[in-house]
């Protein structure tokens, strides 16, 4: 692979890309509507209601006696959690300025394993964002002063964040052990 710099980079931008994806789980700004003097916040986990006077009152969904999101929109985004750790693993640990794979014909293996793992995870999180940003799209006109909230536009940036991070390290893993071969 490419020298030790591009390498750290790479591990830069893939923890960027995994900040992104837990925000995008954990905050409950999916949705934000306008009704009112009140506020209205969804996620995936819970809703918060805020007055204008600051008062804010934040429960989960089986609390709610609401709808919730689709859970697998949730257990795709906590997939896309869970493989954009194991990637950062296996992506610090098979990148050369680590000395703990000692095995120099393993390292450009771990760092391709990375590299698809970081495809995936990026892929797990557009897909529920997308459901998500087209159900809003489809409500009906009576419901005004609803929109997308940030948690939308985070999972977006962050899951192509984490699918560029992918495809440049297995294209660069792939050409760096075909032309150290030859």
């Amino acid at each position: 692979m490419a020298s030790k710099a591009v390498q750290m980079v790479f591990v830069v931008l893939d923890a960027i890309g995994l900040m992104g994806v837990i925000a995008c789980c954990a905050l409950p700004e999916w949705i934000v509507g306008h009704y009112g003097d009140l506020e209205v916040h969804g996620g995936l986990w819970m809703a918060c209601v805020k007055r204008r006077t600051g008062l804010q009152l934040c429960e989960t969904y089986e609390s709610f006696e609401q709808i919730s999101p689709p859970h697998g929109s949730r257990a795709m985004t906590v997939i896309s959690c869970t493989l954009g750790i194991l990637s950062l693993l296996l992506l610090f640990f098979g990148s050369d300025f680590t000395p703990c794979v000692q095995n120099q014909d393993t390292k450009p293996k771990m760092i391709l394993a990375a590299g698809v793992g970081l495809i995936l995870a990026g892929l797990l999180v557009i897909i529920p964002v997308s459901w998500h940003s087209n159900n809003m799209r489809n409500i009906p006109v009576l419901v005004v002063g609803v929109m997308l909230g940030p948690s939308i536009y985070i999972g977006f940036v962050a899951g192509l964040m984490l699918m560029l991070t992918g495809g440049l390290l297995c294209y660069l893993s792939r050409s760096s052990s075909s032309g150290g071969a030859a």
